[in-house]
């Protein structure tokens, strides 16, 4: 409904800021509210959630953020506070970076989070996050070394990334180049 607010801070509560636009205040929720000063301009690129008995308005720095709110929610049993709960400690390329990697210890560190849950968060977000101008660089050590040589074997870039998810790149480079090998050539 709304793409974005842009607006004066007036007031700022531990769960959300009060942005004065034309005249209205809008309460939006915001993972970090205190990042925000008071009598400021910003801008909250927002999303609109409809529950039956309520209408919550979330706002978020950047555009970015708000994509990994939405994926976030998307995730069956993450609601709207988990997912804010996510993306208000942690910056989102670590974030993604955990959903590659499969890092469920990671994960269930965020409050709201338990270990079925972040099962579930990379289940269904896995490999769902990067986009293709985004080089596959959230990965290991092993995987990077696998990566270059599979490179170096002629593999274009789309072969890789496919065979990058289907590897287990935290074991050593030699047994992951193997393993990404006999994926290619099956």
């Amino acid at each position: 409904m709304y793409g974005y607010i842009k607006g004066v801070v007036k007031k700022v509560y531990p769960s959300h800021v009060i942005v004065e636009n034309n005249g209205i205040g809008y309460l939006i929720i915001s993972p970090n509210p205190y990042e925000y000063k008071l009598d400021d301009e910003a801008i909250f690129y927002t999303y609109l959630h409809v529950r039956e008995d309520v209408f919550s308005l979330y706002g978020f720095k950047s555009e970015k953020i708000l994509n990994l709110f939405l994926k976030l929610i998307s995730v069956s049993g993450i609601g709207p506070k988990s997912a804010l709960g996510i993306v208000a400690f942690d910056d989102t390329d670590r974030i993604v970076q955990a959903i590659e990697l499969g890092d469920v210890k990671y994960l269930t560190k965020f409050p709201g989070v338990g270990t079925k849950s972040a099962q579930q968060i990379i289940l269904d977000l896995k490999g769902k996050l990067i986009d293709d101008e985004v080089e596959i660089k959230l990965i290991s050590d092993a995987g990077k070394d696998v990566e270059a040589a599979l490179v170096s074997l002629g593999y274009n870039k789309a072969d890789i990334k496919r065979v990058m998810k289907h590897i287990n790149v935290d074991q050593s480079a030699d047994q992951a180049l193997k393993e990404a090998l006999a994926y290619l050539l099956k």
